[in-house]
């Protein structure tokens, strides 16, 4: 598959003076650790010429990495030594393109991959051979993948074809399941080890990575880039560009949010969240319940099967992240299977549901943000009422801090890469959460 060339889309604010010649790899038989991060630093400085700048290419295909990249491509750009690409599987398509109108960022590359009722194979081998075109143009000293999408583990698989240095921005999660979430448990775990620099969001997943024998030299806390998004775009005075969303919630009501699709819970699981929706909304006629509808049909036939019609649901489009951003900031409840909202809504003081049995985000639900209830009806039913008629209970898991950052995550992990490739002298200060 050839990809789309956009460079010349690309802003002025991306724009740098190009890499020419063919590099050296990083991966030339050695072995991992081995003097240090003095020994790491030496290794990747080497692959880049004297005077040359730093060409990093940023590789995301979906909605959620293109929201936590976005801070760190803006970042990135803002360096000097730096020059910044961007390239688009397109995995998703309408969504991702939500957040790079949002952000301002014009792919260099474009795969535009995406296909009606894709399965996984296809998404892996159509992104596996179109990045190998753009590795083959743009020749980058590194390569920055996000996250646990199929698009994650091709980008990373396809730097490491070419013996590129790659850095893997939310390394370090984990279930120890690898069927939860699927396929997103295996997809972190094989791109961490393929990755040279890994900044994890977290102590939990730094001590993570350490435990698997990932070399503490290239490890780098950061928080998450999640925060630093989400702070970015939630503002008292914000217009929503969908109208309808502006009227939630309605006068003398309560808004509780809704956004699960991940496959471990298609079937039964999805039918027992849905059966629980409704019944939540039944019995608190204070309640109106906004759903954000997955354009999966498997989901969105569950969804709909369920909750179509009932009065005071409105089941959605999956409206424009800043959108939904600043709709969850209205909410009193959010009710999801997502690994990204269970970092977002705690910033914001909303506690979360969690219809999942396994996280890879623990320190959630160690920290009280987050209440793990699984895609099961009763359980469901009880804990939302619970929130909703108890203030006491409410306020204790609103008001616990937040474990996954300050919004500075994006300049840390920018920092940290300028200091790998030697452009800076020192590491940036790590996340500390208890500070």
């Amino acid at each position: 598959m050839d990809p789309i060339h956009r460079s010349s889309e690309v802003p002025a604010s991306l724009a740098g003076p190009g890499a020419a010649g063919r590099r050296d790899g990083v991966g030339g038989g050695e072995g991992r650790g081995g003097g240090g991060r003095a020994a790491l630093r030496a290794r990747l400085a080497g692959t880049r010429r004297q005077g040359e700048p730093l060409v990093v290419l940023t590789i995301f295909g979906t909605r959620p990495e293109a929201t936590k990249m976005a801070p760190v491509i803006l970042e990135l750009a803002r360096r000097p030594g730096v020059r910044v690409q961007v390239a688009v599987t397109a995995q998703h398509r309408q969504l991702l393109d939500q957040v790079l109108d949002l952000f301002a960022i014009r792919p260099d590359f474009d795969l535009d991959i995406m296909q009606p009722r894709q399965s996984l194979t296809d998404i892996t081998t159509r992104a596996l051979r179109g990045l190998e075109d753009v590795l083959g143009q743009t020749r980058p000293h590194l390569v920055l993948v996000h996250g646990d999408t199929t698009t994650t583990l091709a980008g990373a698989l396809a730097a490491f074809y070419q013996q590129v240095a790659i850095g893997h921005v939310e390394a370090g999660l984990r279930t120890y399941d690898k069927y939860q979430p699927f396929p997103e448990e295996i997809n972190r775990r094989l791109t961490d080890a393929l990755c040279d620099l890994h900044f994890a969001p977290t102590p939990t997943a730094r001590d993570n990575l350490l435990r698997e024998g990932i070399d503490p030299a290239g490890i780098f806390v950061t928080g998450n880039t999640a925060i630093d998004a989400l702070l970015a775009v939630v503002k008292p005075d914000y217009r929503f560009r969908r109208d309808e969303l502006a009227r939630f919630p309605a006068p003398g009501r309560r808004l509780v949010l809704c956004e699960a699709h991940r496959r471990e819970n298609w079937g039964k699981p999805l039918e027992a969240v849905a059966r629980a929706l409704r019944r939540l909304v039944e019995r608190n006629p204070d309640v109106e319940l906004v759903y954000s509808v997955h354009p999966n049909p498997v989901v969105a036939e569950t969804v709909r099967r369920h909750l179509e019609g009932l009065e005071r649901v409105a089941l959605l489009d999956p409206p424009e992240y800043a959108d939904w951003a600043n709709l969850m900031a209205r909410a009193t409840l959010l009710l999801t299977d997502s690994g990204g909202l269970q970092e977002e809504a705690p910033a914001l003081g909303i506690p979360v549901l969690l219809l999942r049995d396994k996280t890879e985000r623990p320190e959630a639900v160690a920290a009280g943000t987050v209440l793990q209830v699984g895609p099961h009806e009763e359980p469901i039913v009880r804990e939302a009422e619970r929130l909703l008629h108890d203030p006491e209970a409410y306020r204790q898991v609103a008001q616990a801090r937040n474990p996954f950052g300050d919004g500075q995550a994006a300049r840390r992990t920018a920092d940290a890469i300028e200091y790998a490739f030697g452009l800076r002298e020192e590491p940036p200060e790590p996340w500390d959460p208890g500070a």
